[in-house]
């Protein structure tokens, strides 16, 4: 792999083109739209604030539409200037011009929290026969998410209080954290590269590569972790104090509510997760004999099998992906086929970029962008056909308008897991030798167990570390690492060794950072999609326009609601042995290959 890390790809210039929202960090439109928007917003208020209770459903349609276009203005230039800012995180015009935005946003928000607050407190006479009125049917769900959150719900100058502290508080340390790790170099044959570059080599088939990668990592880690643990241990305040003044039985009950579950069905997400780490263990075991290896250590995790080391270009990657989608549904691939015609994607790695990959819908009035770091590995190319995934939902869910196209965290990753999914399946179908075929499910496995078990245990490791800032105070990076290899090694078990220096690596993990208790979300998705997948090839008839279907709808509705047309009852607690029953039967089948082979 270390070969194919220096070549060429065609990804160098595929560049998205963000002057088709915004001409540029200075482009005069950027302050006349938020002029706008608070002209809007001050509007608003003038015409309809303390009037929420007394509104027939014509005016309370007028209210949601201009409260709507509002936000969805306000909104595509916090999303624009994100983006410009998450390709050069170095550029102080970009970050400036990224907080200012961000100010901005927050001003409005104060200015329109009388919105939600008036509409969840107003009494049920008043608007509960509202919301079943045929005026509103397309806001219905928005109207009866907003009705539940009022348990959790402060009065309007606390709101205001807490919106306004947020610029200087959780979002400021976000920033931070996400610049802090962007700048941050790593040594690599005497030169300074970008995390991405380094933690590429932790794929190489040379063990000697893995763990100098190993050491490199490590040590770029130890030189931040004091300010690491201080942004760690300020964003677990900060979430503690929010969730205490809105009366949240958890700490993660606040995401469980923004993802429209309940606690009790995320539990049984979890137990059932953690209560099959023996398919981890498994696999690993597996895996050590196949590299021919005495003992697994984590930087041999993701060694991968020789017949396994295959280079993509740009361009064969992007065959790849729409030839699978194509056979799937035609739609599919018209849609994707607009990101790569139209430049909506940024593929190379650059100094200053954010490493990782993400697809930002922007708003629906505008289209979706995508970012990602391709150097031409297996992986890259699944990473395409999530992200890509991703952008064909939030195209299709942008008739739903800014208020309910986007969908919750847990089925967020649904047509980004399934994307990959139709990329792989296509391309094992394609692939007949023994050897090629193991190291493809391997892979597979490797990448699910990230997506499902590995999720699972930094989910663990969050409630150690949120739970332990709330009942005993500041935590020191030692403790940060105890957490972190306790909640892996019960994952891995006796499978694979934990080495000392990986204890620092919780260290950059941003959705520690920017979305505590996101990473749940993944598992749901990838069990979820596991499900979805085995009832398409149970019977496909008709299954891909339902898909269609399903994604189009956005985050119109409740997720049990929106998936059920599919066959899937995500209100049966036992819904999640199905997924994981299937990866048992994947480690099987890697078994049994492997014994073939000899």
């Amino acid at each position: 792999m270390s070969e194919n890390v220096a070549r060429r790809t065609g990804a160098e210039e595929i560049a998205w083109d963000l002057t088709t929202v915004y001409a540029g960090t200075d482009d005069p439109a950027i302050d006349r739209d938020l002029d706008t928007a608070d002209e809007r917003a001050q509007a608003l208020s003038k015409e309809y604030k303390r009037r929420v209770a007394s509104l027939d459903a014509e005016e309370m349609l007028d209210l949601i539409k201009r409260y709507e276009d509002t936000t969805e203005l306000a909104g595509r230039i916090g999303m624009w200037t994100y983006l410009n800012w998450s390709t050069n995180t170095e550029d102080p015009a970009r970050g400036a011009l990224r907080m200012k935005a961000t100010e901005r946003s927050s001003r409005l928000a104060q200015e329109l929290v009388w919105v939600e607050l008036e509409i969840a407190n107003a009494p049920d006479e008043a608007l509960g026969t509202l919301i079943e009125h045929p005026v509103l049917a397309d806001y219905r769900h928005w109207l009866e998410r907003i009705r539940r959150g009022k348990p959790f719900l402060l009065s309007e100058p606390e709101e205001k209080i807490l919106t306004e502290k947020a610029v200087t508080g959780r979002n400021a340390w976000d920033r931070f954290f996400d610049e802090l790790h962007s700048r941050n170099r790593y040594e690599w044959d005497g030169a300074q590269v970008p995390a991405e570059v380094v933690l590429n080599k932790l794929f190489d088939e040379d063990r000697s590569v893995r763990v100098r990668a190993h050491g490199s990592v490590t040590e770029g880690l130890k030189k931040m972790l004091p300010q690491s643990a201080y942004v760690f241990n300020t964003i677990l305040a900060d979430k503690a104090s929010d969730d205490r003044l809105r009366g949240y039985p958890t700490w993660l009950s606040a995401r469980n509510r923004d993802n429209e579950v309940d606690d009790e069905s995320v539990q049984s997400l979890i137990d059932a997760v953690t209560g099959r780490y023996d398919i981890v263990n498994r696999y690993y075991r597996l895996k050590r004999r196949l590299l021919g290896l005495d003992e697994l250590f984590d930087y041999d995790r993701y060694a991968p099998l020789p017949a396994s080391d295959a280079f993509f270009t740009w361009d064969e990657a992007q065959e790849t992906v729409l030839n699978a989608y194509e056979k799937f549904h035609p739609r599919m691939a018209e849609i994707a086929g607009q990101f790569f015609e139209k430049r909506w994607i940024d593929a190379p790695v650059r100094d200053g970029k954010l490493g990782g990959a993400y697809a930002m819908p922007m708003t629906p009035k505008t289209h979706p962008f995508i970012m990602m770091n391709f150097e031409g590995r297996r992986n890259d190319v699944e990473t395409l056909a999530h992200e890509l995934g991703h952008g064909i939902h939030q195209f299709l869910a942008r008739e739903r308008g800014m208020l309910l196209a986007d969908t919750p965290l847990t089925t967020a990753e649904t047509a980004s897991t399934f994307g990959e999914m139709l990329v792989f399946q296509d391309l094992l179908a394609k692939e007949h030798d023994k050897r090629a075929r193991l190291a493809m499910i391997t892979g597979k496995l490797e990448g699910t167990f990230a997506t499902v078990f590995r999720q699972i245990a930094m989910n663990r490791f969050e409630h150690a570390i949120h739970t332990h800032r709330r009942e005993k105070g500041e935590l020191n990076p030692d403790q940060f690492g105890e957490y972190w290899l306790g909640t892996q090694r019960a994952m891995f078990g006796d499978s694979v060794t934990m080495t000392p220096e990986y204890s620092f690596w919780w260290s950059y993990i941003p959705h520690f950072v920017g979305v505590p208790g996101y990473v749940y979300a993944y598992a749901f998705g990838e069990l979820l999609v596991m499900a979805l997948y085995a009832r398409y090839q149970a019977a496909s008839d008709g299954f891909a326009d339902a898909y269609l279907m399903m994604l189009s709808r956005g985050g119109s509705d409740w997720p049990h609601a929106i998936v059920k047309p599919l066959g899937v009852d995500l209100t049966d607690p036992s819904f999640w042995n199905e997924g994981l029953g299937i990866l048992d039967r994947m480690v099987s089948e890697a078994e049994l290959l492997a014994d073939e082979i000899g």
